[in-house]
């Protein structure tokens, strides 16, 4: 456009220049006297000529380019901007310059929308099939239990457990999904505490003694330095944490195999890491972890039921204290999670 513009100019003083030029001669044999008056008036005729040509080009571009700015800026008041732009500056240039950013900006935004709707879609299929299977179970249940199983005393308490188990499924689903709603809106309030962690540890593995002694599976903690291990935490939200670790540690481990937690003391923090050597997790498996519904071995997981949101949940927990959750592991020889707690100071 720049070009035009010059194009037009030259043109213009070149006609100006000729036209001047000729009536000069042509008056300046007929009436001398008046051959620098036409001259005058020539190029004043000349000059408003010009400018008159270059506001209505510059009308002409703009005009042309306000829809295209209106579409790609919703803006209103684009007119102003553009008439206020440096003489020097190429509107043309700066048309396909803002073009090309807003193309890419917009590509980005619909990759970014066609993964958030994959998400969704994923999530909510999830969601369905988690709930759909206790949801079944309950309707089958109680349908035994109407055509003739209620007055069976061989049936009906047996039925009557297994709703109840399956009701549970449900709420723990519902909490659970509950409790990652609020970790990631931020709504999840933090109670931190000083205390020990070594003892937390303890209690969990308490909790789980008859767990692991099914499955012969050894529960023990390292720590060198003994003593105690103070840090600053949501107690509560790190003994979901932990216990979480150490229930999948059983759960996928080998029978007669082993979980171990340990502590290393670091400068500001406390690295918690819980080891087991059971069945591992492949390396195509591994990024995928702390996904929501996620599992490795689908069949394992509902077995001991399992809902699929529990490391997720541990990632939240982490990242609302501000710390991070690393995994290793090899097929068949094992798994590590690794997380740091703040130590009390």
């Amino acid at each position: 456009m720049k070009r035009i513009y010059s194009h037009i100019s030259m043109s213009l003083i070149f006609a100006g220049l000729i036209i001047g030029a000729g009536w000069s001669f042509t008056l300046f044999y007929a009436h001398a006297e008046e051959t620098w008056t036409l001259i005058g008036v020539s190029a004043g005729v000349f000059i408003i000529l010009y400018l008159v040509v270059a506001i209505l080009l510059q009308r002409f571009e703009i005009n042309k380019i306000i829809p295209l700015y209106k579409t790609i800026y919703s803006i209103d008041n684009i007119r102003k901007d553009l008439k206020n732009t440096n003489p020097n500056v190429d509107l043309a240039e700066r048309v396909n310059r803002d073009v090309v950013q807003w193309a890419a900006k917009k590509t980005e935004e619909i990759s970014r929308l066609i993964e958030l709707e994959r998400y969704r879609k994923e999530f909510l299929g999830n969601v369905s099939h988690e709930l759909k299977t206790p949801i079944f179970n309950i309707q089958g249940y109680i349908l035994i239990l109407l055509d003739g199983g209620l007055n069976d005393p061989n049936i009906n308490r047996k039925y009557l457990e297994r709703t109840e188990k399956s009701v549970e499924r449900l709420i723990h689903i519902t909490q659970e999904l509950d409790t990652i709603n609020r970790l990631e809106t931020g709504n999840m309030e933090m109670n931190k505490t000083f205390f020990n962690v070594a003892t937390l540890v303890e209690e969990i593995f308490d909790a789980f003694e008859d767990l692991a002694a099914k499955r012969q599976i050894k529960l023990r903690s390292h720590w060198v330095s003994g003593g105690k291990i103070m840090v600053y935490a949501d107690r509560t939200k790190i003994s979901h944490v932990v216990g979480n670790l150490v229930a999948n540690s059983i759960n996928y481990g080998k029978e007669g195999g082993e979980t171990i937690v340990s502590f290393t003391d670091m400068p500001n923090r406390v690295l918690i890491e819980v080891k087991d050597n059971g069945i591992g997790i492949s390396s195509e498996a591994l990024p995928r972890v702390f996904e929501r519904f996620y599992r490795v071995d689908k069949h394992r997981s509902r077995e001991h039921g399992g809902s699929g949101l529990g490391l997720s949940i541990v990632k939240h927990v982490l990242e609302a204290h501000n710390q991070t959750i690393n995994v290793r592991s090899e097929l068949g020889k094992g798994t590590t999670f690794a997380f740091t707690l703040d130590k009390s100071k």
